[in-house]
């Protein structure tokens, strides 16, 4: 097998597919996430901690002598920031996945639907077993 077609078989591959599609819509939830951390959560919380915007917080290591040498800073509030959009992706991904395990086991658990037999079906069972039994 050559190694072109190796790799079409590998690329055309469902899972492969699947996970793609995962990884874009991923890319997508969890822009829509980091906006509501950016936008919506963090400027109150800031507020709460006394006007404290997270990703503005930096050290200065070297300060800047002109505008070829900018200065050198940690920015460790970016670090905490994405710390937060972490943690609440994640949870976001978990209520998600949570819900729907519910909704899975909640069809799993349901009785599978008994499907009537014609009635000719089940007068011919009855005339069988009467037949049987004599």
């Amino acid at each position: 097998m050559s190694l072109a077609s190796e790799f079409k078989e590998f690329a055309m591959r469902g899972n492969v597919v699947d996970m793609a599609v995962g990884i874009v819509i991923g890319g997508a939830f969890g822009k829509i996430v980091s906006s509501f951390v950016a936008d919506v959560l963090m400027p109150p919380l800031g507020l709460l901690l006394g006007g404290v915007d997270f990703s503005d917080l930096v050290v200065t290591l070297k300060p800047a002598l002109d505008a070829a040498h900018p200065a050198v800073t940690w920015n460790y509030g970016k670090f905490i920031q994405a710390i937060v959009d972490f943690v609440i992706i994640a949870f976001a991904i978990f209520m998600l996945i949570k819900a729907m395990n519910t909704v899975k086991k909640q069809e799993e658990a349901k009785p599978p639907e008994v499907q009537q037999a014609p009635p000719q079906e089940v007068l011919l069972t009855e005339i069988r077993d009467l037949l049987k039994q004599r």
